[in-house]
């Protein structure tokens, strides 16, 4: 299948630029489109084919995708299916002319952004494009923030990470001590190695670390 590599780059740490990815098998609309987007001073790459889109894209660039719903080889909601199932965190906004309300439904269930009958208005696409690509950065910097609290859990050996779970839980020193069957002053050299590696200044703020790495 065109989608079965879910190519990957990397940016080395350095903000990038979002860009609006834009999927049609129509190239006067494909045209049309991009220099729409483009007028608006976004960043555009545009594609003929999902299976174009996969070979030339990567999974990590930030920006959203607008989509046709109906083409040849892969609708846009399966081109939908294929980049949730790649890891392709991009919002969607679709297009159609010839929407139905099944089709409307099973894309925003999708997670899709908006859903655009063709011919639109300009306006429209224009604020669903800035809807997207604001949710996606705010998206990624949440990702980025939980994987890099679980890179601060993963500094921790088993036993701290067992009193960790203990002090987030509200257990006093001498309670862990009892459930471990260690020294208490044990204990508190585990915590106090697990407030290091965790960075955290507080109780209250290693609370907060242990409960976002679990909903990560």
């Amino acid at each position: 299948m065109c989608f079965a590599r879910g190519t990957k780059g990397v940016d080395g740490g350095r903000a990038v630029r979002p860009t609006v990815f834009v999927v049609d098998d129509d190239p006067s609309v494909l045209s049309a489109v991009g220099r729409l987007i483009r007028s608006a001073g976004h960043k555009v790459e545009t594609f003929g084919s999902p299976c174009e889109f996969f070979e030339r894209s990567r999974s990590d660039e930030p920006g959203c995708l607008v989509v046709d719903l109906r083409m040849p080889d892969l609708s846009g909601l399966e081109l939908q299916e294929a980049m949730d199932r790649a890891g392709y965190h991009l919002p969607v906004i679709f297009m159609s002319g010839h929407a139905d309300i099944q089709s409307t439904v099973k894309a925003m269930q999708g997670g899709a952004i908006d859903f655009l009958i063709k011919p639109f208005d300009e306006r429209q696409l224009l604020e669903a494009i800035d809807r997207a690509t604001a949710l996606d950065l705010e998206e990624r910097a949440a990702r980025a923030d939980r994987d890099a609290l679980r890179a601060r859990l993963n500094l921790l050996t088993p036993r701290e990470r067992e009193v960790c779970m203990f002090v987030a839980a509200g257990r006093l020193n001498k309670q862990i001590a009892a459930e471990l069957g260690i020294a208490e002053k044990t204990v508190k050299a585990h915590r106090a190695r697990v407030m290091a590696k965790l960075q955290a200044p507080s109780v209250a703020e290693l609370v907060r670390i242990v409960d976002r790495a679990r909903k990560a």
